[in-house]
């Protein structure tokens, strides 16, 4: 059965201190041994990409050494040349990660480069096999149904409007839009910065034109929305509050607070585990999935009673017992275990 991962919303401070408990919460969850993998596509526009890709890196790795995380940049920043979010090469990592990162950039140039990419099929791939996704800044405004042009509104002076957006939750029946930087103060008396820096005049605008089933999820800075789509709820980290906005009501939910998903739209399960994704790359992502968890089994020390099992059962094949062997098989597979005989011996492969 697909299990899909958490998807984690940060408001900012995606290397700040308040969110070491968010990447906590989230390798509590994996265990020990994940790969993390930090997408550059948000900021794959700028010169520096590669260097604000690290910068996450360098800290996730930090974060997350007592848990043995290996960290990988994935330098796929345009849908064309070299470092595409097409080239298989370079996307490989992706198929064995178990946390996905995506953060600060442009949201608008975010959706531009993922939509329809072979990224965004492994990323939604790897989501329904259990992969956390972390949405930072710009990435989280990119994933709703509709993203902000932020730069194109605030930097530019263009007038209030949305553009499409990645609609990631589309498929467990959820439409919302994201504004993370909700209780921005950067302009402090002279300049309302807040709603991600629309200030509420344009806010207002933006409200009106968006149609009535969407929902408004604005996340103040420091702080984090867990995602549960298993249990169908979220769970509100760090130091400030988490908003819906939907259909003329607004609730708003502190640290260490949860609601349900439902608030947002009419939540529910994963229809097709395929959908948005195609089956050619579903199927490659499974058979990645096997061969990864395979390979993590075969590094683990076996069961005592496996072990015992194994071993007796050697004895009676040496010995021309395959009946008895035949009857141990049999219990091995009971407990999960698959047993192949090689040139080099048995082979146990965990089925669970």
């Amino acid at each position: 059965m697909v299990k899909p991962g958490l998807v984690v919303l940060i408001g900012s401070g995606e290397t700040a201190s308040a969110a070491g408990q968010v990447y906590e919460t989230i390798a509590g969850n994996l265990g020990q041994g994940f790969t993390v993998a930090v997408l550059e596509t948000p900021a794959g526009f700028e010169l520096n990409a590669a260097g604000v890709a690290r910068k996450v890196a360098d800290y996730l790795a930090l974060r997350l050494q007592n848990y043995r995380a290996n960290v990988v940049c994935i330098p796929a920043r345009k849908q064309d040349g070299p470092f595409s979010t097409n080239n298989p090469e370079i996307l490989s990592p992706l198929l064995e990660s178990q946390l996905i990162f995506a953060g600060p950039g442009s949201p608008t140039f975010t959706v531009r480069q993922l939509q329809d990419s072979l990224a965004w099929r492994y990323i939604l791939a790897r989501h329904r096999l259990g992969a956390a996704l972390v949405f930072a800044s710009a990435a989280s405004i990119a994933i709703g149904k509709l993203a902000l042009p932020v730069y194109e509104i605030y930097k530019v002076g263009e007038d209030p409007h949305w553009k499409p957006g990645l609609d990631l939750l589309r498929v467990y029946g959820l439409s919302l839009v994201v504004f993370p930087h909700w209780n921005n103060s950067d302009g402090g008396a002279e300049l309302d910065t807040s709603r991600c820096f629309m200030g509420m005049e344009r806010f207002k605008l933006l409200q009106t034109q968006l149609p009535e089933e969407i929902a408004i999820l604005g996340i103040d800075e420091h702080t984090a929305v867990i995602m549960d789509l298993n249990e169908g709820v979220c769970h509100v980290v760090g130091r400030g509050a988490a908003h819906v906005l939907r259909q003329g009501e607004e609730w708003t939910w502190g640290e260490g607070e949860s609601f349900p998903l439902e608030v947002m739209g009419d939540f529910k399960g994963l229809v097709s585990p395929e959908e948005g994704i195609g089956k050619e790359v579903w199927e490659e992502a499974l058979a990645r999935e096997r061969e990864r968890i395979a390979a993590a089994f075969s590094k683990r020390p076996l069961p005592d009673e496996v072990e015992i099992l194994v071993q007796e059962r050697e004895k009676a094949r040496k010995q021309g017992q395959w009946g008895e062997a035949d009857r141990i098989r049999t219990q091995l597979t009971r407990l999960g275990w698959e047993v192949r005989d090689t040139p080099s011996g048995p082979q146990l492969i965990h089925r669970g």
